[in-house]
Order: structure tokens, then C-alpha cells, then sequence
């Protein structure tokens, strides 16, 4: 049998290979158009992909995570000088902006905000006085009002993240401060270090020497008692505030305040990295929510910790292992907005939780309850406010922690509306004065 020559055999292998190669011109349009949309796909989520980790990377870089955490280098008053608050809507000397000297050398900037009513009373002689900042603010007649006056009540402001003392809805909350009594109630606000016009860079310990600061000025300087102090914070602030009130509840004589209003808190970073969106859109950690070790790696690089829910049981069991020295040691109010997108309602659940566990332990000597059955006392006995959410407490004889829910409100609105006013003025304790 006569075999064919190997040129004819590579003939047919060729032709066979050619044939079994796509032809680029047989394939329908809609095939390669389906083909290029899913490389487009994978390439974008590629890059979303990689982008997320090189942001998580940066993260780590300490200066870096300052910056999102307390948003300090957004002002949101650009153009705007924070020394001439009529900007936002104030009458002419009602508020005084003036500085305070921290014991590590910074300088905060200060508002002082007088009520409508003790303002009417005094239009004459303030719209007189020079306007701006006070070199020496003992000189205004505002000071002096607050200083000698018996019955004043004063609340000191910690306000969030991000902003200054005149950014967004915090103008409009300083007049929900003394809506309850607009004769006595004056608020004093801070800007903590690296926000606005104070100097220095933001820090745990440098905010809570902040907010020492102006609790020392308070009592020694314009000679307030602290029983007539009330603490407002939200958002960042509110970590601020129980980190202050931590540090003066350790000693063997606490400083005990009228009450403390807490407005948007969040139980401490590690959680709020796992839920908090940035201008209620942008996650930071959201995404590892659901690979919790991941989570918990990143999270070890966080250096801001701010340990709210800890130190807020911590505050509480030190309370009732004191010996009393009035009525109630504690008065605390938690409110937060279901329609919060930054920071969710569950954060103050866990506050909550936490602060009644303490109160349980220490003055009833009850074992541990969980959330989910602290949760099911709360849904048994919860005052229901129907469309303005509802309240559930928990008292004893040496102090009363309360959680306020409302429907809506958002982050920061919620700040200038009557539920504030009405917590402030209840933390008054008016009716005992």
C-alpha cells in the first residue's frame, strides 16, 4: 500500500487547525458584546477591589486615620469667620467667642451663648459692649450674668466629627439648649484641639484633655457648681463626654454632674467602623462586617479606640460603689434617630445594654443579662410614643439611664429638635432646685 507523501498530511493538518479556530466573524455581535461587558465587569470590580485595600492600607498610616475619624480639616464654614456669629443668625453679642488655654499648651475656641429671655433683659447694655472675640471674656457682661447669677444653669457642648462651632444644625441646637428656660439656661461650646480656629491635632487623650479644660473653667472660672452643669454631646462628642465623665467618676470624690445627654452615640470605634457611613453613604469597614476576622485584623491597627460602652458601665458601677452624696448620682439620656444613615440606633441599644448590665450588677447584685433578654423587657416595658418612637429607662436609687428612639431626625437635625430640649431640661432636675 502506497502511503501519501508528507506534504499532502501536513496540508490536512493545517486545513484541520484552521477549521477548529474560531472565526472571528462567524460570532454573533451580541456574544461579543456580552463578552466585552463581562471583562468590563471583572476589570471594575477588580479595581474597586483593590482600590478598598490599598484605602484599608492607608488606614493604618496614624495621620492619615486622624483625618477620617474626626474629619478635623473639614470645616464646612469656608468663607465664614467663626469670630462673628450673627452669621448664623444670633443677635449682636448674644454669643461671645473666646479662647481657652489647655494645660498642654493648646488654645480651643470658645462660644459662649447666652438664653433669649436673660438676653432681652440685658439688650441694652450687650449691644453696646464691643463685638468679636473677647481677649479677656470676664470683662462682657454675658460672663458676668452666668458668674453671679445663683440660679444660672450652664451646659458645656461637645459637638461631632468634621465642622466647627458654626457648621450645619449646631447653631440651631445651641437655641434648642435653653428652649426649657430661656432665662437661666447658657451654653458653652468648644471646638476641640484641630478643629476651626484651636490649634494642636485631635487625639483621644488631647480631646479628653479638651473637655477637661473646659470643666475646669467652668467650675474655677465662672464659678459654676457641677450640680448645676449639664453635659450635651453628639456623634463624636458623645465619646468625648463619657471619657470625661469616666475620668472624674474614678477618684475617691467624683465630680458629679446635674445629667448627660447623649445624641447620636456610637458604642466605641471597632463597631462604628463596622456600620458607619460617611455622609450616611460611604462605608469605611462595612464591607468586612461579614468576614469577621478580617475585621477584627484591621481593627487592631485603629489607634482612636474610644470605648464608650465600656467606660459608660465603668461609670455607672463606680457611681453605686461611692457613697452617696445626693438623691441620684447619675442622670443619663440616650436619644438617637431610626433614620440615622451615619451612625445606627443599635449603637445606643448597646449603650444601653451595657449601662443597664452595670446598674443590674451593682444594685441588685443580678447576674449577667443578655441583650436579647434585655431587649425583651425593653419591648414589655417601653413607654410607646407612636409616630415619636418611644422610651424605655432604667432606674435606681442612685441614678436613672434612659433610651429615646425617635422615627426621624436623621444625624444632625435631630439635634435643634424639642426631644433635646426636653432631655436637657429634665437633667436639670428643676423640679428639685
Amino acid at each position: 500500500m502506497e502511503l501519501p507523501p508528507i506534504s499532502s498530511l501536513k496540508e490536512k493538518k493545517n486545513s484541520f487547525n484552521a477549521s477548529a479556530k474560531p472565526n472571528p466573524s462567524s460570532t454573533s455581535p451580541a456574544k461579543t458584546a456580552l463578552w466585552r461587558a463581562a471583562q468590563l465587569a471583572a476589570f471594575s470590580v477588580l479595581t474597586v477591589v483593590v482600590g478598598y485595600c490599598i484605602f484599608l492600607a492607608l488606614l493604618a498610616i496614624p495621620f492619615l486615620q486622624s483625618h477620617v475619624i474626626y474629619l478635623h480639616g473639614v470645616t464646612l464654614t469656608w468663607f465664614q469667620d467663626v469670630n462673628v456669629p450673627e452669621q448664623w443668625g444670633f443677635l449682636r453679642n448674644q454669643v461671645t467667642p473666646f479662647t481657652l488655654s489647655t494645660p498642654d499648651g493648646e488654645r480651643l475656641h470658645a462660644w459662649h451663648i447666652l438664653p433669649l429671655d436673660l438676653y432681652r433683659r440685658h439688650e441694652q447694655r450687650l449691644v453696646q459692649e464691643p463685638d468679636g472675640m473677647a481677649l479677656d471674656i470676664k470683662t462682657r457682661l454675658g460672663f458676668q450674668l452666668l458668674r453671679d447669677d445663683p440660679d444660672a444653669l450652664l451646659v458645656l457642648y461637645l459637638h461631632g466629627a468634621a465642622g466647627t462651632l458654626g457648621s450645619g444644625f449646631r447653631p440651631p441646637s445651641y437655641r434648642a439648649m435653653y428652649a426649657g428656660a430661656p432665662t437661666r439656661i447658657h451654653t458653652v461650646a468648644i471646638d476641640y484641639r484641630g478643629f476651626g480656629a484651636s490649634t494642636g491635632v485631635p487625639s483621644e487623650q488631647g480631646l479628653l484633655t479638651d473637655a477637661l479644660t473646659l470643666v475646669r473653667w467652668a467650675i474655677d472660672e465662672a464659678g459654676m457648681p457641677h450640680s448645676r452643669i449639664v453635659l450635651f454631646a453628639q456623634s463624636l462628642g458623645t465619646a468625648v463626654a463619657i471619657s470625661l465623665v469616666h475620668h472624674l467618676s474614678q477618684g475617691p470624690d467624683p465630680i458629679l454632674f446635674s445629667g448627660m445627654v447623649l445624641v447620636a452615640p456610637f458604642a466605641d470605634v471597632e463597631l462604628l467602623t463596622a456600620t458607619y457611613r460617611v455622609a450616611g453613604t460611604i462605608p469605611i469597614l462595612d464591607p468586612l462586617a461579614y468576614f469577621p476576622r478580617l475585621l477584627a485584623f484591621f481593627n487592631g491597627f485603629i489607634l482612636h479606640k474610644w470605648p464608650s460602652k465600656d467606660k459608660l458601665a465603668e461609670i455607672i458601677k463606680s457611681y453605686h460603689d461611692t457613697p452617696a452624696s445626693r438623691g441620684k448620682e447619675y442622670d443619663i439620656t440616650i436619644i438617637h434617630a431610626e433614620d440615622d444613615y451615619d451612625i445606627p440606633w443599635s449603637h445606643s441599644d448597646q449603650l444601653f445594654w451595657h449601662g443597664v448590665r452595670a446598674a443590674k450588677a451593682a444594685a441588685q447584685g443580678q447576674e449577667d443579662i443578655s441583650f436579647e433578654e434585655l431587649e425583651g423587657e425593653k419591648k414589655e416595658a417601653r413607654r410607646e410614643l407612636g409616630a415619636a418612637g418611644w422610651v424605655a429607662s432604667h432606674e435606681t436609687e442612685r441614678g436613672i439611664i434612659r433610651e429615646e428612639i425617635v422615627k426621624w431626625g436623621l444625624h444632625d437635625r435631630i439635634m435643634s429638635y424639642p426631644v433635646v430640649s426636653l432631655a436637657v431640661l429634665r437633667a436639670f432636675h428643676l423640679e428639685d432646685r
